[in-house]
């Protein structure tokens, strides 16, 4: 037995617990034991203690006190001469990618919320013993942990070299589609949980294989050579397909996603949809982050606190950069077309524009500010921040489409950029002066001046000329009224419910609120246009005519309001476009 040993199962399924024995092979006096209250990839103290409960510890026959310090952290009162067994239950009903989750259906768990962290032996080896499922026969068990002896239902004992990489391991459990394939001579392995009987598991894998090829190639070349360079010698995606959700959290050599049921593909519809594509574009994200923020990563992180937020101003680049190649790999891969990444960068952009937050924060400091904003959002939240997914991904467009331009004859890219810090930055921590340096060592010159203001500045970026020198036609288009008035909201009810008011907007000029009911409206100044009802905010162009003054009929907190209303003329977007004639061989397919 390793020195520090866990055993899993699902105690029960209908209560969502899991049980955890973890064993101790050589505690400390005074033995100190923790629960993280984070888990690497999303930045936000989630606080998982709160789903630990009866926790008791032995020493042989002898029972050992507890005395918890503070929310996550317990003090053992051992001897070190004895091997030390602690016992608890987690409650796991979170299905997300972040925590844990069990019922009749389905386990999954992330070792952050089921492994107790042992202080001083972080280090040590590390076992993981999952238990089968008794009540579950036709139950499988997967993981990125190397096996050390486990049944062909993956059941049995695994091994980590770390707390660090245990935990860096989710675990899936159910009744899941498994299929794989090989990616540059890498074996990878797709599970997935959910699926309607129609799902095509085998497009599902062709199309993942390329993805992953492209990364590879990307990072390392073509062919197996470049396969044994990978910082995995295999890779596990899985899966949860449930009716309505999206996202996905990387690790080491896996990776853990969720997305709507609908949009797998079937084998019944052989066309790509948009919810596919999608899908795709997170497949994408996920794996490249293999290399972009699990190996190459903040300084910051290059040790993991576990009891606190880790600070970095650098998510621009490690989930911005990572955003901007997502679909740039699959346009590469062959899975989209030039029109396809287009309409897909047209919707950043758009996103971006649409915030006016982006002029009250930097990228930079929405890096830093994620655990209190990116991640708590409200009402509030698209006026004050911009997303450094979104807006990082467009900082890196700039510097590609700059490099492209500046170094044609040279064939510089951001490619070159990313390679390089790679190398320089020898597969692990980074500052942005590393960025800074290799810039400068692939160009001669200095980008100093460029970062600080489409990083450190809220000035727009010059999107508009970098995307017109590159063939892509940049066009106005008239916005929907949701965007002209300035306003978020929710129709599904069947009324207007305001969830978000944009600042310096119409809608705030005339006192609409957050929780808003827009009931309807009198038509004109004074309402000489008679008095309508209101289901959505696309009738009003239908009802006000050529008229823009209005009263709005609003419920507020049981109260009837009159909001005098003047819309504006017109507000656009961008609309971007591929001429017919532009190269084929012309970015964003190289």
């Amino acid at each position: 037995m390793s020195a520090i040993h866990y055993t899993v199962e699902a105690a029960d399924l209908h209560a969502h617990l899991f049980r955890v024995t973890l064993t101790i092979a050589q505690p400390q006096a005074l033995q100190t034991v923790s629960l993280p209250v984070w888990i690497p990839g999303s930045y936000l103290v989630r606080e998982f203690s709160k789903n630990l409960q009866n926790l008791t510890a032995k020493q042989g026959r002898r029972t050992a006190a507890i005395a918890q310090q503070d929310k996550c952290t317990w003090v053992i009162a051992c001897r070190g001469e004895q091997a030390l067994m602690l016992s608890y239950e987690v409650y796991a009903f979170d299905n997300s990618v972040r925590t844990a989750w069990l019922d009749s259906q389905r386990g999954f768990f992330n070792g952050t919320s089921l492994c107790l962290r042992v202080h001083g032996q972080e280090n040590a080896p590390h076992q993981l013993q999952l238990q089968a499922v008794k009540s579950q026969p036709t139950w499988q068990a997967a993981t990125g942990l190397a096996p050390v002896k486990t049944d062909k239902k993956g059941f049995g004992l695994y091994q980590a070299n770390n707390y660090d990489e245990l935990v860096d391991c989710p675990v899936e459990l159910g009744a899941f589609w498994s299929g794989s394939f090989s990616a540059c001579g890498v074996p990878h392995r797709f599970v997935v949980a959910g699926a309607l009987p129609s799902f095509d598991g085998d497009r599902l894998l062709a199309d993942t294989q390329k993805i992953c090829e492209a990364a590879i190639a990307f990072w390392h070349g073509s062919g197996k050579a470049a396969g044994k360079k990978t910082p995995h010698s295999n890779y596990l995606f899985m899966l949860n397909a449930v009716h309505d959700g999206y996202g996905g959290l990387e690790h080491h050599n896996s990776t853990a996603l969720i997305c709507k049921r609908d949009d797998l593909p079937r084998q019944t519809s052989p066309r790509t949809n948009e919810g596919y594509t999608t899908l795709l574009g997170l497949i994408s994200h996920e794996y490249f982050h293999t290399w972009n923020v699990k190996q190459l990563r903040p300084d910051a992180f290059a040790h993991y606190d576990y009891t606190r937020e880790n600070y970095t101003p650098l998510l621009w680049f490690f989930e911005g950069f990572t955003s901007y190649y997502d679909d740039i790999l699959l346009r590469r891969a062959g899975l989209v077309d030039d029109a396809t990444y287009i309409k897909l960068l047209g919707k950043t952009i758009a996103q971006v524009q649409q915030t006016p937050g982006r002029h009250v924060q930097t990228v930079a400091q929405s890096s830093f500010d994620a655990w209190v904003k990116y991640y708590r959002q409200d009402e509030n939240t698209v006026n004050a921040t911009v997303s450094y997914y979104t807006k990082g991904a467009l900082v890196a467009l700039c510097l590609d489409l700059t490099l492209r331009s500046e170094f044609k004859a040279e064939g510089l890219t951001l490619d070159t950029v990313m390679r390089g810090l790679w190398k320089r930055c020898k597969a692990g921590p980074m500052r942005e002066q590393d960025l800074l340096d290799e810039l400068q060592a692939v160009s001669g010159r200095s980008w100093a001046s460029d970062l600080q203001r489409w990083v450190h500045s809220t000035q727009e970026l010059p999107l508009r000329d970098l995307l017109s020198g590159h063939g892509i036609q940049v066009e106005a288009e008239t916005s929907g009224m949701a965007q002209r008035l300035g306003l978020r909201v929710n129709e599904a009810t069947g009324s207007v419910q305001v969830k978000g008011v944009l600042r310096s907007s119409a809608a705030e000029t005339a006192g609409l609120a957050a929780g808003d009911e827009w009931l309807g409206l009198d038509v004109g100044a004074k309402g000489q246009g008679g008095s309508w009802r209101l289901n959505k905010l696309d009738e009003l162009s239908a009802l006000l005519g050529k008229e823009r003054r209005f009263i709005a009929l609003i419920s507020r907190d049981k109260r009837l309001l009159r909001l005098p209303f003047t819309a504006p003329a017109q507000a656009s977007h961008w609309q971007l476009s591929v001429p017919k004639d532009r190269k084929a061989d012309q970015w964003p397919a190289v």
